[in-house]
């Protein structure tokens, strides 16, 4: 069987799956789900922005039809056939409120999410391999992949072979900002999540030509609250140091494991009290957005 799909029934199989599933959950006392909604978007398999990201990362950084061939060598392929699911996964707005309040390590809440939702993400991801399967589409996941690892970069101090934001980033759901997180058109305190099939979805639109575009800082020089909201001090005009950032993760297990009793970590402080914590700040980007139109490219920064 080799029917066609559509990004509708895409859709349908991630909220379906949000709505049934018993894994979505944050495993408190409260019963709660840890996501009640989702965003999805759709990159072609051929796009060029993976080679951009191939050149720019490092040559250890997989095409969608890399990452395919390596886990599905049975199936004869070219780029141009497959197709990169992506989704943002939204903080819900109890989440991003606690994360709100914390000044050095994350809210119960969020290290719940970041731990429990985090595993019903990649509960998400097999599942729509699973789904894609059962329509006669090969798939696979790429970070859950036996080889997908961190790798040392020169340039980035680490970096990995797949990234679930630059997926997301291709197929259109949203910007990077100055602490490298992705703004979406919910914002960016959310988790992210990608497979890549053997079909044809027509791509979503990128509404961007600045990869930078939802972010203040970049479209006009104000705002940095990242900055201040970092406990680890590793956010400056300069950009995201991802070795503080290691290392203040490091330390939050500690924390998390001593003052809410279970193992896990997190931060997320600079997703939270910050202009682009649940949509995207910049007006003339949210406005262009809205009418499906390009924003149009900021203005140097002096």
């Amino acid at each position: 069987m080799d029917a066609q799909i559509s990004r509708d029934w895409v859709e349908k199989q991630i909220r379906d799956f949000i709505a049934a599933s018993p894994e979505n959950t944050m495993q408190d006392q409260t019963g709660e789900p840890a996501w009640d909604d989702a965003l999805v978007g759709v990159a072609s398999g051929d796009d060029p922005i993976w080679q951009q990201y191939k050149e720019y990362v490092g040559a250890f950084h997989w095409t969608p039809w890399e990452v395919f061939n390596q886990h599905c060598p049975g199936v004869p392929v070219t780029a141009a056939a497959l197709s990169v699911i992506a989704w943002v996964l939204p903080q819900r707005r109890r989440i991003r409120e606690a994360n709100r309040n914390a000044l050095t390590f994350p809210a119960e809440e969020w290290a719940r999410t970041r731990v429990y939702g985090e595993a019903f993400n990649a509960a998400l991801r097999l599942h729509m391999v699973d789904q894609l399967e059962q329509q006669g589409h090969a798939a696979v996941a790429p970070m859950l992949v036996p080889n997908w690892t961190i790798v040392k970069s020169e340039r980035f101090s680490y970096a990995s072979p797949w990234s679930e934001r630059h997926a997301a980033h291709a197929a259109g759901l949203g910007t990077f900002g100055l602490c490298d997180g992705l703004i979406t058109a919910r914002g960016k305190a959310m988790r992210v999540g990608s497979v890549v099939a053997k079909v044809s979805i027509a791509p979503t639109p990128r509404p961007y030509s600045d990869h930078r575009a939802y972010c203040l800082y970049f479209a006009d020089g104000t705002c940095g609250k990242c900055i201040d909201r970092c406990p680890a001090q590793a956010i400056t005009v300069a950009g995201h140091d991802k070795e503080k950032c290691r290392q203040h993760l490091g330390r939050s297990r500690e924390h998390v494991k001593k003052t809410y009793r279970f193992e896990g970590y997190g931060c997320g402080l600079c997703q939270v009290g910050v202009p682009c914590e649940a949509g995207i700040p910049v007006r003339a980007a949210r406005e262009a957005l809205e009418r499906g139109e390009l924003p149009p490219p900021p203005p140097p920064l002096a």
